[in-house]
């Protein structure tokens, strides 16, 4: 038992070290680089062989890496959500792309999302979006409903004249998002609308003010919010452990000034009885 303790406290050692990780890194860098060329004819047809071979040996190193984390964690390892992610991704890969799961060699690129996992600032970045998410949903909600009465109002008023954009409150929904993309939404559809409608300006307008220059600007705002409060959570941890440690030496230190103190006594003390 106290074997396997030790073999896997080395294991973890290792498995922390900066080093190991960027040699992860490395790995899933030269991976992305190899599924790319993949998709080129001509790299395929003289080096197809080489690129495949080198691509399953990647897979090796990560269902190996994986399995040590695995053994080394026990059961941690499940309740480390990016682990976990990890986990997922290596297993998609595992799957037998023959047959009608041929489609599935397409998502042997989602290895390249480790490093998401890998990188602590790519990681501090989700993070920050996962947090944003309960905030994002009030604003999808009133975006929904900005869209469900331009789309209504829309079809009203120019669906007879314009059926292919706003025949239905589908369609007009589907025009209204490329108006607020603002992908060819003035000689796409407005211009076009203007010529049987001259007063559409004042329809259209408002619903680019209210969506693409307000209320997608209010995304922004809840994502750098939460991001800078993650920041700010991460450095108060940080200081917070620094502190833990500083006061840990302090107490040390103490201990230290003590000890010596007591054996200068006891110096102090054998030289009066020596005398």
């Amino acid at each position: 038992m106290g074997e396997t303790k030790t073999v896997r406290d080395r294991l973890i050692k290792i498995l922390d070290d900066p080093r190991f990780e960027r040699v992860i890194i490395a790995i899933i860098i030269v991976n992305a680089i190899t599924l790319g060329l993949e998709t080129v004819p001509r790299v395929m047809a003289t080096a197809g062989g080489l690129l495949m071979a080198l691509d399953r040996v990647i897979l090796g190193i990560f269902v190996t890496e994986i399995a040590v984390r695995l053994y080394a964690r026990g059961w941690a390892f499940w309740r480390d959500p990016w682990r976990v992610f990890d986990f997922i991704v290596v297993a998609i890969a595992l799957v037998p792309a023959t047959g009608n799961l041929s489609v599935l060699r397409a998502f042997r690129i989602l290895r390249v999302l480790r490093l998401v996992s890998t990188v602590p600032a790519m990681r501090r970045v989700v993070s920050g979006l996962l947090v944003a998410i309960p905030g994002m949903g009030s604003i999808v909600l009133l975006l929904g409903l900005i869209f469900y009465v331009f789309s209504v109002m829309a079809t009203k008023l120019y669906g007879a004249t314009f059926p292919l954009w706003f025949g239905s409150i589908g369609e007009s929904a589907y025009s209204l998002f490329q108006i607020m993309t603002l992908e060819s939404w003035s000689m796409g559809i407005v211009r076009p609308v203007m010529e049987v409608h001259p007063y559409a300006w004042a329809f259209f307008l408002p619903f680019i003010l209210a969506t693409a220059f307000t209320v997608l600007n209010l995304f922004i705002g809840i994502i750098v919010d939460a991001m800078q409060s993650q920041h700010q959570e991460e450095a108060h941890d940080e200081r917070d452990a620094m502190l833990a440690q500083s006061r840990q030496v302090l107490a040390e230190v103490q201990a230290l000034r003590g000890e010596v103190a007591d054996l200068r006594m006891r110096l102090s003390d054998g030289a009066v009885n020596q005398k």
